[in-house]
């Protein structure tokens, strides 16, 4: 496989997570690290589910990768996420010192990679990772589309039957 068809294979694992998430009715948010061609990681969103505002995708997977590893530096890995990373996460990602991120969907309202904040490319920081955007940005933004749209509308029906 080439570059570009390990981006989309790859992607299509953290779809994959996404599509789990949706099913327990997180936002569909899936994300996966590979170091070399072995996956050494992968989780989704499980916000609702666990009660807790920090367990994105992204964190779950840096958290096993540094337990499969037995390593905090995760320096020869890639990251593999649906949607563009918040802050927290682009910390995290930082912090764990991930050269590589695979992004699928923009997120025009919290995205910290390129949409709102460049953290990942910011030369005061002293680690800065490459990026890679809009890998299945097409399915990765039709999962949260079509999850919020069956959200508002579960909304709406639950307000008529309340009313």
């Amino acid at each position: 496989m080439n570059g570009m068809e390990k981006d989309h294979y790859f992607m299509g694992l953290a779809i994959e997570e996404a599509q789990k998430a949706a099913a327990k009715g997180e936002v569909p948010i899936g994300a996966v690290i590979v170091q070399g061609d072995r996956v050494i990681a992968r989780a989704h969103n499980l916000r609702e589910t666990t009660r807790n505002a920090v367990t994105h995708a992204e964190l779950l997977t840096i958290q096993q990768a540094c337990e499969t590893l037995d390593n905090w530096r995760l320096e020869d890995t890639k990251l593999y996420v649906t949607l563009e990373p918040c802050p927290m996460c682009a910390g995290a990602i930082l912090q764990s010192r991930i050269p590589h991120v695979v992004y699928g969907a923009r997120d025009i309202k919290a995205g910290c990679v390129d949409s709102l904040y460049r953290l990942l490319n910011d030369e005061r920081f002293n680690h800065q990772c490459e990026v890679t955007e809009n890998v299945l940005a097409d399915e990765c933004g039709g999962l949260l589309t079509q999850f919020f749209r069956d959200l508002r509308k579960r909304n709406k029906e639950k307000r008529k039957t309340q009313a």
